[in-house]
């Protein structure tokens, strides 16, 4: 083989390797298989330690709804506020005009 170079024979990148493929199928399958005991063991478990039962729900939960990533947004913020000046003004006269305009006749 050459130094720093690679001759081949490795899986293409985006194919799962075959074991970790086995194994998490595995562990479908046991979760699946599992899922109707799973109730009875946390309840087993509140009745000594509530807050043990309560640990491994909010672990178990993670599987089903993922922790969202963190993220930081970082703003600059001026030395001096921005002033907003409004300014009401009285509503232009109305005439008869202006009423038959508006109903379009």
């Amino acid at each position: 083989m050459a130094q720093g170079r690679k001759t081949g024979g490795g899986s293409r990148k985006g194919i799962p390797n075959r074991t970790t493929r086995d194994v998490r199928a595995a562990i479908a399958a046991f979760a699946d298989a599992n899922v109707g005991r799973l109730q009875t063991w946390l309840d087993a478990i509140a009745e000594k330690d509530p807050a043990k039962a309560a640990d491994l729900f909010v672990r178990v939960l993670e599987y089903h709804v993922p922790k969202l990533a963190r993220t930081e947004t970082k703003q600059d913020v001026p030395e001096q506020p921005q002033t907003i000046k409004i300014v009401f003004v009285p509503p232009p006269e109305r005439t008869e005009e202006s009423d038959v305009a508006c109903r379009g006749g």
